[in-house]
C-alpha cells in the first residue's frame, strides 16, 4: 500500500523557497486528497531588540502574512485543493513548526523551503529546517526545486 498523507503543513515565510514548498504542497495535497494547512510564524524574538516596539510592527507583519496566505488559499483552491486553511502564530518558528502546530493539528507531513542561511547565520540563529528535521515526529520534505524538479535559479 502506498503512503498516504492526510494532513499536510506548509510553513510560509514570504520567501521564494517557501513559495516552492507551497506549490509542491498543493500537488501533494491533491494527489492524496489531503487537508492542506499553511502556517506563518511571526518570530517575536525579532521584536525584543527594538526598544521602540509598540505593537504596530507585529500588526504590519500580520497584515502582510494575511495578504500572502489569502493569495495562496485562492491558488490552492484553483488547483483543486478541497480542504485548505491557514494560521498565523507568534513565537519561535522552530518550535511551532516542528512540534506545536503538528501536534495541535495532527499533521503527518511538513513541507519547508530550503533556507538560504550562510554558515555564520546558522551558527547564531540556526536553521528552522534543520531543527524541524531533527525534532518533528512526522515526515518532513525540504523543497529545493520547482514543480518540474529542476532547481530554481
Amino acid at each position: 500500500m502506498l503512503q498516504q498523507y492526510n494532513r499536510i503543513l506548509v510553513a510560509i515565510d514570504g520567501s521564494k523557497e517557501a513559495e516552492l514548498a507551497f506549490k509542491k504542497g498543493v500537488q501533494v495535497a491533491v494527489r492524496n486528497n489531503a487537508t492542506l494547512i499553511l502556517a506563518h510564524v511571526i518570530d517575536t524574538r525579532a521584536f525584543q531588540s527594538i526598544s521602540t516596539f509598540d505593537g504596530s510592527m507585529a500588526e504590519k507583519a500580520k497584515e502582510q502574512a494575511t495578504t500572502t496566505l489569502e493569495e495562496y488559499v485562492r491558488y490552492a483552491k484553483n488547483h483543486r485543493v478541497a480542504d485548505i486553511s491557514y494560521s498565523i502564530e507568534y513565537g519561535s518558528p522552530k518550535v511551532l513548526i516542528a512540534k506545536q502546530i503538528p501536534e495541535d493539528k495532527n499533521i503527518d507531513l511538513i513541507l519547508l523551503g530550503a533556507t538560504g542561511l550562510n554558515a555564520v547565520e546558522r551558527i547564531f540563529i540556526g536553521s528552522v529546517s534543520e531543527y524541524v528535521i531533527r525534532h518533528a515526529s512526522c515526515d518532513v520534505l525540504i523543497v529545493r526545486t520547482g514543480l518540474d524538479n529542476i532547481p530554481e535559479s
